[in-house]
């Protein structure tokens, strides 16, 4: 994921106007390299100590001598976590929107009191979840759990494309589609703005799941249900940009061969410019398609892909656009191998076993297990200079390392994006 060059103009302080930023503590306090996620083990140093109010002296320059727009040029090339430790104007640029931002890990939560969902990002320097303010709900809201069927969660399926997070499909407590239109995170919009919005209508009918992913930044949907089972509905699929203007609308992708992908939802992951999606994420029969972009047509899934297809995926672009699925059962991290139609196994732990959720990004695999209460993080960077997945030869073995969930919540849905901004009063805490 790309970092905006820095903004050459006069760095203004964010309004003081911004929405409470609720936070919760975690014993994790990873720490970051130039643009990417690199989330570390605890460590046993103290946090730098923050200025207090009374230790607060009169606004400095970012750098002596220099204008701040020419400042930041300097600054930018630094890594984050040693801009945080340096003084309160570093930080406060750190989280401003003319800043290149650095990713962060983004989750959609479960409260375990039934409390319903909620949205927090990990803020990586003080290892702390950060709240995000609650989204424009449809009435009535999605739900995440039914009366009649408390052993399945209903899912509400989100996506991260263009640096922002979409929620497209959910179920209301009636089992009918929740969403509309899908309703859109912005991260980098300024502290005190509207962070959620509203997208356009979708071209089809609602549905309560369906196959989502990104694709060249553009959110992907295929297949689906709605209230009701209708095969034109289940064939159904279009794309849209996030990031394009408001009058933006979805695209029409050509129908899909079958209903196949109606049954559940699904992920949907693009890899080497192929979307590829399977209709049951483990190891019972199951069924594949592939939509080549390019060709702009449903393709049959590789038999070797298929087969190992046996739990959650993931892919991203600075991951070398590698498909990657974490095998449940065995607890096995596996890539795949387009050139031999197999997959080769990344890493194996009994701290993966029970995967529910995954996503990748930064040089990182995250992984949610133990019912959503922790997240594993997998480093396949940490091997070799270059990403060792799909080199056989190589015998390293990569980091792994834990982040609990916010108290008293689950990890349903996992994303990588950029750092969000913060209003000046938050940066300093």
């Amino acid at each position: 994921m790309a970092a905006p060059a820095a903004a050459k103009r006069l760095y203004r302080p964010p309004s003081a106007a911004a929405e409470p930023n609720k936070r919760h503590r975690t014993a994790a306090a990873p720490v970051m390299n130039g643009d990417v996620v690199v989330f570390a083990a605890p460590s046993a140093a103290p946090a730098p100590q923050l200025e207090t109010e009374s230790q607060q002296q009169p606004e400095q320059p970012l750098l002596p001598g220099l204008p701040d727009h020419l400042a930041q040029l300097c600054l930018a090339p630094l890594p984050p976590r040693l801009m945080h430790a340096v003084c309160r104007p570093w930080r406060r640029l750190l989280y401003s929107p003319s800043f290149p931002p650095f990713l962060s890990l983004y989750a959609v939560l479960d409260d375990a009191d039934g409390g319903g969902v909620s949205f927090a990002a990990y803020d990586t320097f003080s290892g702390r979840w950060d709240a995000l303010p609650p989204p424009p709900m449809p009435s009535p809201p999605p739900k995440l759990w039914h009366p009649s069927f408390l052993s399945r969660r209903l899912p509400l399926q989100t996506v991260s494309a263009a640096g922002r997070l979409v929620l497209v499909a959910a179920s209301t407590q009636a089992l009918s589609p929740a969403l509309s239109r899908p309703v859109v995170f912005d991260p980098a919009a300024r502290p005190g703005s509207p962070r959620w919005r509203l997208g356009p209508r979708f071209p089809f009918a609602p549905r309560r799941w369906c196959a989502a992913g990104a694709a060249r930044g553009r959110v992907f949907v295929a297949g689906g249900v709605g209230a009701g089972y209708d095969a034109t509905d289940a064939r159904s699929g279009a794309v849209w940009d996030p990031a394009a203007s408001p009058s933006a609308a979805w695209e029409p992708l050509p129908p899909l061969r079958d209903g196949r992908f109606s049954r559940d939802a699904a992920e949907a992951v693009c890899s080497r410019g192929k979307v590829c999606m399977v209709s049951l994420r483990s190891r019972g029969a199951k069924e594949g398609a592939v939509f080549d972009l390019a060709a702009g047509r449903w393709e049959d899934m590789p038999p070797g892909m298929v087969a190992g297809w046996t739990g959650p995926s993931a892919a991203s672009p600075d991951c070398g656009d590698t498909i990657f699925v974490v095998d449940e059962e065995r607890g096995a991290l596996t890539a795949y191998d387009w050139a031999g139609d197999r997959w080769r196994t990344v890493v194996e732990s009994e701290r993966l076993k029970g995967a529910s959720e995954v996503t990748a990004g930064g040089g990182r695999v995250c992984v949610a297990v133990d019912g959503g209460q922790k997240v594993v993080v997998v480093d396949v960077t940490s091997a070799n200079s270059k990403p060792r997945y799909g080199n056989s030869s190589s015998s390293a073995t990569p980091r792994l390392w834990e982040m609990a969930a916010p108290a008293g919540k689950r990890v349903v849905a996992l994303h990588v994006l950029p750092r969000m901004t913060r209003a000046e009063e938050t940066c300093s805490s």
